[in-house]
This record gives C-alpha cells, structure tokens and sequence, in this order.
C-alpha cells in the first residue's frame, strides 16, 4: 500500500513494485519505506505485516540522535569536541588496549593516545562491536562479560581494540558518547532526548523506553529459518537497562523519524523548531581530514548478528553519519543513487536511511530482520535507493 500529499508528481509504482517484489520473494518478511523532501514526505509505502506508524528498533540510527544531543552540547559551550572523553567521564580512563591473548587470559595494555571526544564520533576511538572483531568476541566469550545489547553496565568494560586515533573500528563508542551527554548536561539520556530533540520535534512515538500503547505497534524481529525463510523470534532489548543506550537505545517509526531526517535536509531546522545550528550540521557531513578511511570490507565474527559488512569505495565517517564521497552510480555511469555529500546510516535489524542534500530528499528503508546486511534486506534496500533515484529523474 502506499501514499503521497496532493499535488507532489512523483508516481509511487516503481517503489511499491520494488516493495512488494521483496516480500513476494520472501528477501524481508515485510517492509516499510519512506522518502521526503524538506517539505515533507513525497513517499510512504510498505508490504506485508507494517506500516508508517509501526513501531521499531531502529538501533544504531540512534546513533544520530545522541550526536545531535552532543552537538547541541557543544554549541552551548558546555562540551569540548576535541577534549579527552576522560575529562566528562574518569572512568574512560581506566580502559586498556586489547593486545591478544595469552591462552585464554586477554593481554591488555595502555593505550598509546588519547580518545577524545570527536574520535568518539568518528569511531576511531579505538572501541569496537564484537560481531565485527573477532579479538573483542573472544574478549567477551572467555571472560563471560555481556555486550552491550545486554543493557549491563558491565559490557562497558569492553577494552579497546586499537589505539585511538589509528584506525575506523565501529563500534559501542555512542554509547560512551550518551554518557558524556549525561555528564555535561546533567540529565540522563531519555531525558536529554525527549526534552531537547524529540519533544520540540513532536516525535510522540520515539522514546527508549516505549510504552504498552506503544508497544502494541512494535514489530517483532525475524530470523532466518534454515530453510531460507523467516520465523518471528522474541528477541528485545531490555526494559530496565542499566544505561540507556545513545548507541542503539530508541524505538522509533518511520514517520517519527523522518522529521529528524528533514531537519537535517534543512541544515538544522524543521517545521519552525531549530534543534541544531547549519554550522554543527555541515560538521556532521564532513568527512575527516585524518587520512583515515573505511576498511571496503568487514568481516564477521557473529554470523548470526551480521553478514559481512562490503562497504566498497568512496565512504567515510563524518560525525554520526557515514558520508559518501562519491556519486552512486552504476557500471555504465547511470545515477543508482545518492549523491557524494549525501549521509545516513543503518541500524542492526535492517533498517537504512540516508540525507542527500544535493538533490533536496531524504529516505528511509525499515525492516526487522536479522543479521544485519542479510543478502535480502540488503537487496531490497539497494534496490528501492535506485528506484528513488529512478523515480525523481522522472518528474
């Protein structure tokens, strides 16, 4: 099913047709999608069991939300972007390189720089995600700690995985990022968020900790049956978690989180309400000067949380954002999608969006599924990006 305002020329055919075909061919066992321009949605459709106002775990696109909150921060003057973390949070102090092991005991040493608190937004603090390090799941198995998706506060014990400032490692340095915003502004994180981003953005539906009536709207996650097809599975976050989680916390709808999307098409503004200044916005979509880059593949150390990550060229992480360098396109030049300076994101359940400021649009692909990067939410989410692209060319 799908829906546009009056009076926007964008015919929704090939999007439900890219939709409907995923679901038919059992790639997701639902989607929904969404694409906007900055003065509202253009574009909303979905197949099978979900909607617009659907609830999800949207994950690491929460990610954007707590750099938002940091940058805001910033902007008042009460966070120092290149200031050690240690400075707003002792006890980041006391992490250790993890530098191998000796049988099963980890080898841990100082690290040789300092993260601070741009590197946290970088990820090139040195903190990593087991799925994607092998050493840092081997951390977490021989010494019995839980990761983060746990909610204790003891995953955040995790050591480093690398020194900071040598290398990208994606991984649970938001989290730390959540708790330096606590720190300087006083309020736990769900607060910080509702009070200064979602609040006057009227998200209603976004929140880490939604409600029973919320809850009714939430859309399970599926997994892959061995036979290629998807089963319901329980799995949740915790609802009392130790910390909330500026890593991967928030549930959210697409609706929800398009107005997010649209303040950041409009340089930090949305509908009258101004949650961030245009300079703290281009920052954010500014790919580093370091030299450091993407790996063009990441490896998996849990299949079951994620596929290989194969990130290809002309990608770089701006703050909070992955930010392409380079247009889309395909083998015979053809536009496939976004254009270079465009950013977005993705969260672990198969959730994706980008922000292309060139061409004045901003879309979003949301499923529940596991692992990340599934050969079919992947596919599906190329594929609608490419029929969006497809689509505006056609006006």
């Amino acid at each position: 099913m799908s829906g546009r305002p009056a009076g926007v020329p964008v015919d929704p055919a090939l999007l439900d047709d890219v939709l409907a075909a995923a679901v038919a061919a059992g790639h997701v066992p639902h989607v929904v999608a969404l694409v906007a321009d900055a003065d509202g949605p253009v574009y909303t459709g979905s197949a099978g069991p979900a909607g617009l106002d659907s609830l999800f775990r949207i994950a690491s696109m929460t990610k954007i939300v707590t750099t938002a909150a940091a940058l805001q921060q910033a902007e008042r003057g009460r966070l120092h972007l290149d200031a050690p973390v240690a400075t707003y949070l002792p006890q980041f102090a006391d992490l250790r390189v993890l530098d191998g092991f000796d049988g099963d005991t980890p080898v841990l040493r100082p690290p040789r720089s300092l993260a601070t608190v741009r590197r946290l937004m970088m990820h090139t603090a040195g903190l990593g995600y087991w799925f994607w390090d092998a050493g840092l799941a081997r951390w977490h198995r021989v010494t019995g700690t839980p990761t983060v998706t746990s909610g204790h506060a003891a995953a955040l014990a995790a050591p480093l995985v690398t020194d900071p400032g040598t290398r990208f490692d994606y991984g649970v340095a938001t989290d730390w990022l959540g708790l330096v915003v606590e720190a300087v502004s006083g309020q736990p994180l769900d607060r910080y968020v509702e009070e200064h981003l979602t609040g006057p953005l009227g998200m209603a539906s976004t929140s880490f900790h939604p409600d029973d009536a919320l809850r009714a709207r939430l859309v399970p996650v599926h997994r892959r049956r061995e036979d290629g097809g998807w089963r319901v599975s329980s799995f949740d976050w915790s609802r009392t978690p130790d910390w909330w989680s500026g890593g991967h916390g928030l549930y959210s709808t697409p609706r929800d989180l398009a107005v997010l999307q649209r303040a950041l098409l409009r340089g930090g503004e949305v509908d009258g309400v101004r949650i961030l200044a245009e300079s703290s916005v281009q920052l954010a979509f500014t790919p580093p000067i370091s030299g450091l880059t993407l790996p063009a593949r990441i490896a998996t150390a849990d299949p079951r949380t994620s596929a290989d990550a194969e990130l290809g060229p002309g990608l770089a992480w701006g703050l909070g954002l992955l930010v392409s360098t380079l247009d889309r396109t395909g083998p015979a030049g053809g536009r496939t999608g976004r254009a270079a300076g465009s950013g977005g994101w993705a969260g672990i359940f198969n959730t994706f969006y980008w922000v292309d400021r060139r061409h004045g649009i901003t879309a979003a692909v949301y499923t529940q599924t596991l692992p990340f990067l599934d050969p079919g939410p992947a596919a599906t989410a190329a594929a609608f990006e490419t029929a969006v692209y497809r689509a505006l060319d056609g006006r």
